[in-house]
């Protein structure tokens, strides 16, 4: 099926009950047997069915199987947050004395995993600079028990050849890790690429409408159980009403996605041409260093871009009370427009040093295209950086 089918179809067969045209939301803790044998059958994955909450959940399940099949994965299992599908897939398989190699351009959370908490646990961490495969390849080659790519990545939208670091990986033996939050399903499939497991922060495009949080992986089956085993454990699970409201906003992912990179388009053209704008940074320009790549791994650029304004902090400050059309908040990917400095947003764990050393301007600004009529969004856009007055 197309994709614009699967987003509306796919998962939910298996979930519907009394003739119902939805899933349900199930809010049950607990699931009751008669017979114990089968209880016990059930409890331990011997038979299909649930028997508490922490563990599975009828509503949850349908939110994991539509990911999984628009990934085209053996398995997916969610988690609470989008940072929680990330750190419990990290701390899964890394072990004291492995060694990680990573990109410097991850989202702010998983950057302070990389820097702070994994060194903690005597995990050697590697950071590159994003688009440097040679310099990838090159530590990959030392040896590493994982690959941990984001592409594109949070705020800065830089683009890695996946498939290029995965033969990489591949030779030294490690397992590649990809968060595909910012693509979607509907413009990346990392796993047909070769990767191991994707990641995405449900939270964002995947829900769209800024209500629910969640997160989920999908992979090769084995390796999502083993990532299942520890969250079950360790307690994060997705909650019933979030997977409803987020299986509820797939069904327009397509559409969403398709509305919101034209969007993007549009707005990173007229950015990229304002004399207030220092730069642009978006793969749909030709002026983007990655753009190539891009064009040849997604099958769209997104809905992310984000712009440094000449005048930096001083000028966002100018500039950002002045839009009427857009949420500033530190969120994305949902229908409305959202927008907000890295500093206050993807960035906000990290010292402005950090940040400097990440190649995140303090004047950077963050731009989650929305829905809405592009020519409202252009007139926005204007209107505001008139306002703008800095030398």
């Amino acid at each position: 099926m197309n994709k614009a089918t699967q987003v509306v179809w796919s998962g939910e067969k298996n979930y519907l009950a009394h003739g119902a045209t939805q899933v349900p939301v199930v809010h049950s803790v607990a699931y009751g047997y008669n017979d114990i044998d089968e209880w016990y059958e059930v409890a331990i994955g011997k038979r299909a069915g649930h028997i508490y909450g922490r563990n599975t959940n009828p509503t949850v399940q349908a939110f994991e199987e539509k990911v999984r099949e628009l990934e085209g994965a053996e398995a997916a299992t969610s988690c609470s947050t989008g940072m929680a599908a990330i750190s419990n897939a990290l701390l899964t398989v890394l072990r004291p004395g492995d060694r990680l190699v990573s990109i410097k351009d991850t989202y702010g959370g998983t950057n302070k995993i990389f820097s702070e908490f994994l060194p903690q646990l005597q995990i050697e961490v590697v950071l590159v600079e994003t688009g440097n495969h040679e310099q990838m390849e090159a530590e990959i080659e030392k040896g590493c028990k994982l690959v941990y790519l984001e592409t594109p990545t949070n705020p800065t939208v830089k683009i890695t050849d996946i498939r290029r670091i995965v033969d990489a990986a591949k030779q030294a033996g490690a397992l590649v890790f990809v968060d595909n939050t910012f693509a979607t399903p509907i413009n990346q499939n990392p796993l047909s690429l070769g990767a191991d497991l994707v990641i995405h922060s449900a939270t964002k495009f995947l829900g769209g409408h800024a209500d629910a949080l969640g997160g989920v992986v999908c992979g090769e089956r084995q390796l999502v159980e083993a990532i299942y085993h520890y969250r079950e454990i360790n307690g994060a699970s997705l909650d019933p009403m979030a997977a409803y409201l987020l299986l509820r906003g797939m069904k327009t992912l397509k559409l969403r996605v398709e509305k919101q990179q034209e969007n993007a388009l549009a707005v990173a053209h007229y950015l990229s041409e304002h004399e207030k704008v220092e730069r642009v940074f978006y793969p749909g320009l030709p002026t983007h260093p990655h753009h190539q790549i891009a064009k040849e791994q997604m099958s769209g650029f997104g809905g992310m871009l984000s712009f440094a304004l000449k005048g930096e902090l001083e000028a966002v400050r100018q500039f950002l009370p002045q839009l009427k059309i857009a949420h500033r908040a530190a969120n994305l990917g949902a229908v409305e427009t959202t927008v907000g400095p890295a500093r206050t947003t993807s960035h906000v764990e990290n010292t402005p040093e950090e940040r400097a050393a990440l190649g995140i301007p303090e004047g950077l600004v963050r731009y989650s295209a929305g829905i809405e009529d592009q020519a409202d969004l252009l007139a926005d856009l204007r209107q505001a950086l008139e306002s703008v007055n800095v030398t």
